[in-house]
Order: structure tokens, then sequence, then C-alpha cells
């Protein structure tokens, strides 16, 4: 049996890509969260905010170290297996790493060793400025990562010389058409996965009855900003989606398994897509449904499938179920944001035991999302690299088929140990729990002025109602 070069080279890509973004997102939440506790810490002088920073910074350290691992076979692959696509885009796609190399990694460098080993050694102001740089750099990292990835989906500010993209106009290039909406999405999904997590360690520690005030913290926390961040990501996604049809109709068109354009699309909640047939088979669809949500207009007309040849229609198996996996979790996410606050608003938050339960075993929503969501990005833009300029078979580099799938297979058995490894190491954290400050590290210069007494009595800044 022949292998497929370039289905094997998008296989191996997809793979690493896909294990590696868990880790990225989730530090770039995380770093957000760490930062926002080593703020409300200083400013509130409760060092439980304390003890919560330094646990998070465990978790965060064995992250960024595994998505730094897994991220660097992206970068070779560029030139062992995409060695063509490097010459038609490297003039603009090179320097938009490069930059996230020289702005956002030098910045998370630079400030990454005090944040972890600056407890009691630096300044308090300084310990917490670290903290802060460190997020703004993951923020940063995904700001040029996304920029170079939204380039290739609405590429603009170019001409193509001798075959090869010329950068033209850098701003054009950099807020391409899709690049804001894709960035607010990715950034807020991302720091929706943290608090699923958030939220269900905090659920975990509860339930057990162990290192009960941080769980609190933790909950409360976790359900505050979900309540608020879930129901605005249905917006941000909504917007996205707008764009998308504008500027990648085919793509809408194999998310929504729309072949016709002649009539109102419908909106299809469950289907098996046909492509031989062209049509949809088992359809479960709301009338007038995709219309209503895509032009606002219960006439609306949108293009279908039919629309491009056969060649130039992504897979639409992929695209379509991985699209209502993520906005079945989306609406899961309001719903367990809302219903928190409810609880926590009639003050059974920390007493309604099936909640916590099903809190307790959230923690990987976030990261299906995640992964559905890349997957309807970047199936849904085939047949094309470079949206309409280079076509993905036409991308590859001349190696031999099998030497690609041996590497393949490598990758797996690396990234299997290095997963498992991780994970096991992160939970044996989780299980370990927040630790109290080392004996003879100062207190909060909020607790050490006032009274023993006072500092012992004064009630929780964030004590919501009795439970």
């Amino acid at each position: 049996m022949s292998l497929d070069p370039a289905l094997i080279a998008r296989a191996q890509f997809a793979f690493t890509v896909s294990f590696h973004i868990i880790f990225p997102a989730f530090t770039i939440g995380l770093s957000a969260y760490v930062a926002t506790l080593l703020v409300m810490w200083v400013a509130t002088g409760h060092e439980r905010y304390q003890r919560l920073a330094r646990f998070w910074t465990k978790i965060f350290a064995v992250s960024f170290a595994m998505g730094v691992v897994s991220g660097i076979t992206l970068s070779y692959q560029f030139g062992t297996n995409w060695s063509r696509f490097s010459t038609v885009a490297g003039n603009i796609v090179a320097p938009l790493i490069g930059y996230e190399v020289l702005t956002a990694f030098f910045l998370e460098s630079t400030f990454l060793g005090i944040m972890l080993f600056g407890w009691s050694r630096v300044p308090r102001w300084l310990h917490v400025f670290s903290a802060i740089a460190v997020a703004v750099g993951s923020c940063t990292s995904a700001f040029w990562i996304l920029s170079a990835n939204s380039w290739m989906q609405t590429p603009v500010g170019y001409e193509m010389q001798n075959g090869v993209a010329v950068p033209l106009d850098w701003l054009a290039i950099v807020f391409n058409p899709s690049f804001p909406y894709r960035l607010a999405h990715m950034v807020t999904a991302a720091y929706l996965t943290t608090s699923f997590v958030v939220l269900a360690t905090g659920a975990r520690y509860f339930l057990a009855e162990r290192h009960l005030e941080e769980a609190r913290t933790m909950l409360r926390m976790a359900v505050g900003f979900i309540a608020i961040v879930a129901p605005l990501q249905l917006i941000i996604g909504d917007q996205h989606g707008l764009n998308t049809l504008e500027h990648q109709p085919v793509k809408i068109a194999a998310m929504e398994a729309q072949w016709d354009a002649d009539a109102p699309g419908d909106l299809v909640l469950f289907a098996w897509p046909d492509a031989a047939a062209e049509t949809n088979r088992f359809e479960i669809a709301i009338p007038h449904g995709a219309s209503l949500v895509l032009t606002h207009s219960w006439d609306g007309r949108f293009a279908g499938l039919k629309s491009v040849p056969p060649a130039d229609r992504p897979p639409i198996a992929a695209p379509f179920f991985a699209f209502r996996i993520m906005v079945g979790i989306g609406l899961l996410m309001i719903a367990a944001g809302f219903v928190g606050v409810f609880l926590w608003w009639r003050g059974r938050l920390f007493s309604t035991r099936w909640y916590l339960v099903l809190a307790a075993h959230a923690w990987w929503i976030g990261f299906v999302a995640l992964i559905c969501g890349w997957v309807v990005t970047e199936v849904g833009r085939q047949p094309w690299l470079i949206y309409h300029v280079l076509r993905t078979v036409d991308a590859t580099s001349p190696v031999p088929a099998h030497n690609v799938a041996a590497s393949l297979v490598l990758y797996i058995v690396v990234y299997v140990i290095i997963f498992a490894f991780g994970l096991y190491y992160m939970n044996r954290l989780i299980v370990r729990g927040p630790a109290p400050a080392p004996a003879g590290e100062p207190p909060s210069p909020l607790v050490a002025n006032r009274p023993l007494t006072a500092a012992m009595d004064a009630p929780s800044a964030d004590s919501g109602p009795p439970t």
C-alpha cells in the first residue's frame, strides 16, 4: 500500500500541534490567574491568595515546560515537511514568528525565573510585576502566532513575485481581516479553559474536605469569571463566524453542511454528511435557523458547498462534528456559570453536592473545545494552506512518505511519554494541594501592619453568602 506524503505530513503536523496547543492555552490562562492572585494578595493582605499563587505557579511551570518541549518540533517541520510553504510564505510568516520570539518569549524568559523562584528573595512589588509580565508575554505570544495563522486564512498586504509572497504593508498583514476575531476568540477560550481547571480543583478539594479556605476562593473566582466570560465568548464566536462567512464562505458551508445556496439555510443539529452524494443523511435541523444565525435574516442566503468544485471543498465531517462539539461545550460552560452564580447567590454553592461532583469532573471540557476549534479552523481551510494562494499538496517537501511516517510514530511515542509524566506530576501537585508559606517568610505588609487579633478575626474579602 502506497502512502500519500502530503497526507502523512498533514497528520504529523496535526498531531503535534493538537498536542502542543493544550499547554500554551493553559499557560495563557494560568499566568493571568496567578498574576490576579498576587495582585489580590498585595491589595488585601489575605494569605490564602499567596498560598494559591504558589500552588498554581508550580503547575504553571510544568505546563510551560511541556509547551516549550512539544512546540519545538513544529518549527522544524516547516523545514523538513513543508519546505515549499517556507519558500512561498517565508518572507511573511518567518518575521511574524520571529517577532513572537523577540517580544513575547524574551519577556517571559526574563521574568519567569523571578516569578518561579522570587518568593521572599525579591521585593514583593517586583514579584507581582514579574507575574504580570509573564501573563502579558503569554498573550503577546498568542498575538503573533495568531497573526501569522490568520494571515494564512485571510492573506492581504502582499504581492506574488516569481511564486513568492512579498510583503507590501506590514500593518495590513499583522492586522489582517480575521485576526482580531481569532485573537479574541482564542484568548477568551484559554481563560475559560483555565477557569474550569480551577473550578474542578476547588470542587475536588471541597468534596474531599481539604484546603477548604482555598477551595472556597477558587470556586467563587471560577464561577464568577465563567458566568461573565462564557456568554461573552458566545458573542465573540458569533462575530467570528460572520467574519468567516465574509472571507471563507466555503468553510462555513462545511461547518453547517450546507450544500445548496438557492434556499434559506437550515440549522443542522445532527446529520451524517455524504460528500459523494452531496447530501446529508439522518438530518435533524431547524428550518431557517442557519440563515438567522449567519445572516440575521429569516430568508438569508449564504454560499453552499456546491458553489465550488469538489476539488476546492474541505473535508466535511471533521469541521461539521467538531463545530457542534465546540458549541455544545460552550453552552455547557454558560450553564455551569449561571447555575454556579445562582447557587452562590442562594448560599448553596458549597452544599450542593451534585454541582460540586459535576464541576470536579469538568476540568477537561475546555481542552476538548480548544482542539475542536482548531480542527474547524484548519480542516475547514482545506484544500488551501494559504487561502486561495497555496494549496496544501503543493506546499510539502519532496520527502518519501515512509520517512515522514517513521518520524510520526516516534513523535507519538515521545509525546505520549511526555504527556503521561506531565499529567502525573501535575496531578501529584494537585493532590498535595496549596502549602503554607515557608517558615520565616515575612507576612504581607497589610497584615503585618495590623494587630494580630484583627488580622485573624477580619472577615474574608470574598466571603459570599453563608452556607
